[in-house]
């Protein structure tokens, strides 16, 4: 069940802040411009937010309140630190999936569901250029969003090198590369698979910062796997690999 938050400098406030997940914003049809609507807008849009004009009987639901003919619906989803999911502290290695611009929902909630059932720690996502959870995010999950932790984080690249002073091992995906996804031992260490935007792949910024770079070998010619298949075929031969060695150890 969503909740939602009204009011232009509310509202404002909650995207600035970034730590709730917004599904959709409705603003009043003819609504007057000014910077805070402007600023709420422009915000949407780089986050990948549905905003949607509606007419006033739209905000009758909300009652007699002050609603300045914004509304916000928020996920009860809630987002957690980078620097809280670093701290916890576990007995096996942590293994997490990085996002670098996955902008399809459906592809985004695909992700975060194997990465669940491939007993994933994390799903990392920048705040920008990337879907954030929304209320089609939850559904392709399949509810999913509830059950691992999702970090958001402002800089990727920042992210990433936090992860490695952490001794975790950064396995990026590139199709120019000359190494297979299944030539990598992801056994006894920390790391994180990143999976690049539908259409331009991982950025060349986060390239740079790569430990491994893996590709999934194409036999036909024809050089575009979905983001989110492509995605769970690494994460579950990261989990064969593990599986396999626990099953050899006496």
């Amino acid at each position: 069940m969503e909740d939602y938050i009204y009011g232009r400098n509310n509202v404002l406030e909650l995207l600035i802040d970034g730590k709730r997940s917004v599904s959709k914003i409705l603003l009043i049809k003819n609504i007057k411009n000014n910077d805070k609507i402007n600023q709420i807008i422009e915000i949407a849009k780089q986050r990948n937010i549905i905003f949607q004009f509606v007419s006033k009987e739209k905000f009758i639901q909300l009652g007699d309140v002050s609603h300045q003919g914004v509304v916000a619906y928020v996920s009860p989803v809630k987002y957690v630190e980078l620097d809280d999911f670093l701290a916890k502290k576990t007995n096996a290695y942590k293994k997490v999936i990085i996002t670098d611009g996955v902008e399809d929902p459906h592809n985004f909630g695909s992700i975060i569901r194997s990465a669940v059932c491939a007993g994933f720690d994390a799903v990392i996502f920048p705040s920008r250029r990337n879907a954030g959870i929304n209320s089609t995010v939850e559904k392709s999950s399949a509810g999913a969003v509830n059950l691992i932790d999702l970090v958001m984080v402002n800089s990727l690249s920042a992210a990433i090198t936090k992860l490695k002073d952490k001794d975790f091992w950064i396995i990026v995906t590139d199709i120019k590369s000359d190494d297979n996804y299944y030539d990598i031992d992801y056994c006894d260490m920390n790391f994180a698979i990143v999976m690049g935007s539908e259409k331009s792949g991982v950025s060349s910024t986060i390239l740079k910062q790569a430990d491994y770079k893996v590709k999934i070998p194409i036999i036909k010619n024809f050089d575009s796997l979905n983001v989110a298949n492509a995605a769970g075929i690494v994460m579950y031969e990261a989990v064969k690999q593990i599986l396999r060695k626990s099953e050899n150890v006496v």
